[in-house]
């Protein structure tokens, strides 16, 4: 066959798969949309007894204007659903301690809501953490405090308490991943697992280093950064993209289009706080056994046993050098004044 025809045919060929996917991705839906609510249903159910809305922001922000019923814990979530390492509190009854206080009980239907990028993964963080405690219906606000505002909605100023109630806790062990499971994956003992790293691209390169040892785990799956699963709508106004995030599951099936839904696939980051991101977006899909690996990255890359897949090392000396040279630059400007 001449040359000329075959490349015609591969070509071809490849519009024709790739018109195939989009209509198949196109018009997609989640598996799980419960998990998703709409600023019109938080004002639906926001005053009911069995619902408690989050406002994931810092109190300074929860002060100035907040969706009106909404309850503050006082913190960030990602602060207070964890401890001062990022990762969840060993000590489970510091968490019905924190949820009964909160007039939050195991019946009740909890809603984590964020602002933009800034506060995104403090909403993910809430899911996941009240998702890990066996609570059930927990869900995400899409577009945040944001839709909330373009529904029409007004905010409040005025703090709310819920009245205490008890909490007990149900642990889901499966929705955490023990380093323990990620050393057995980097090892090649467990290979049925997937491993998504939801760092960007170039942390997962060992080019942005934030441990000793920048690169990834090894036997990876796959490296989807957070930032690329998210959709951003544009303004009717200017025709522009607005900064706000939502989830959307024409967006998210193309995503994870390459992943195995029945199989076991656990998310990692830099501190297990993006990647509980990648577990809110697996869980909305219908993965059957999704997990967050909270230790993550700044834990693995410190610890020079773990194996490391395009292994980088931190450069003191350079980092050092830059430090001495600012600190001379700071003492001219302090003679010269």
């Amino acid at each position: 066959m001449n040359h000329y025809k075959v490349i015609k045919i591969n070509l071809l060929l490849t519009v024709l798969l790739s018109c195939f996917y989009s209509v198949m991705v196109q018009g997609a839906k989640f598996s799980n949309p419960e998990l998703l609510v709409s600023a019109a249903t938080v004002k639906a159910n926001i005053n009911k007894a069995d619902w408690v809305v989050v406002d994931c922001r810092d109190l300074k922000a929860y002060a100035k204007g907040h969706i009106p019923g909404a309850i503050s814990l006082g913190k960030r979530c990602k602060k207070v659903f964890r401890d001062a390492t990022s990762r969840v509190w060993n000590d489970t009854s510091k968490y019905e301690k924190l949820l009964g206080k909160a007039g939050i009980s195991n019946n009740s239907h909890v809603v984590f809501y964020y602002d933009g990028m800034k506060s995104i993964n403090d909403a993910t963080v809430g899911f996941w953490v009240m998702e890990f405690l066996g609570h059930r219906n927990t869900h995400v606000l899409n577009g945040g405090l944001d839709a909330w505002r373009k529904s029409g909605n007004r905010l409040d100023n005025k703090p709310v308490i819920k009245p205490a109630t008890k909490y007990k806790v149900k642990l889901r062990a499966s929705a955490h991943s023990p380093t323990d499971e990620i050393l057995q994956i980097a090892t090649g003992r467990l290979t049925d697992v997937q491993l998504i790293d939801s760092r960007t691209k170039e942390e997962h390169d060992g080019k942005d280093i934030r441990a000793i040892r920048g690169g990834h785990v090894p036997n990876t799956t796959v490296n989807i950064s957070h930032t690329t699963t998210l959709s951003q709508a544009k303004d009717p106004k200017t025709g522009k993209m607005q900064a706000v995030p939502y989830f959307d599951a024409d967006t998210l099936t193309k995503a994870f289009a390459s992943l195995d839904k029945n199989k076991r696939t656990v998310a990692y980051c830099q501190t297990g706080t993006r990647s509980t991101m990648t577990y809110f977006e697996l869980r909305l899909l219908g993965f059957k056994d999704p997990a967050n690996w909270d230790e993550s990255w700044r834990v693995y890359g410190s610890q020079l046993a773990y194996p490391v897949a395009n292994e980088q090392w931190y450069n003191f000396a350079s980092v050092n050098k830059k430090i001495k040279n600012l600190e001379k630059q700071v003492k001219k400007l302090e003679k010269s004044m």
